[in-house]
């Protein structure tokens, strides 16, 4: 394989997107639970649920011609979108360092992205 197009890098990002709103609706739709299992078939439970598998789709498109050793840790921008999201719909606190170790995520992606070429 001689690299990685950049369709596949912007598939992958596109999963990474979904996926991590696909973790807020799983958050939502887990709140109900707490008053028993019987509540576990609502409508933001299977929205999270189906935006996993919808963000999956994506990522097997990326994957088709893309490298997985560059493609696998971009992924984890999902989990930079995810303190983000937490913090716009759940007010949960952005600490330092927080914002370190996503930080770090980010340049780490980068420096993964750059060895595409």
């Amino acid at each position: 394989m001689s690299g990685t197009p950049i369709i596949s890098i912007v598939l992958v990002m596109v999963a990474a997107i979904i996926g991590s709103m696909g973790a807020v609706f799983l958050k939502m739709g887990a709140e109900p639970l707490r008053y028993g299992i019987r509540h576990a078939l609502n409508v933001k439970l299977a929205a999270g649920v189906g935006l996993f598998l919808g963000s999956s789709v994506f990522y097997l498109l990326g994957l088709r011609r893309g490298e997985v050793s560059v493609l696998f840790p971009m992924v984890s921008v999902s989990y930079v979108l995810g303190a983000v999201w937490s913090k716009v719909f759940f007010g949960e606190p952005f600490t330092k360092a927080k914002f370190l170790g996503l930080a770090l995520i980010l340049i780490g992606v980068v420096f993964v992205g750059l060895g595409k070429q």
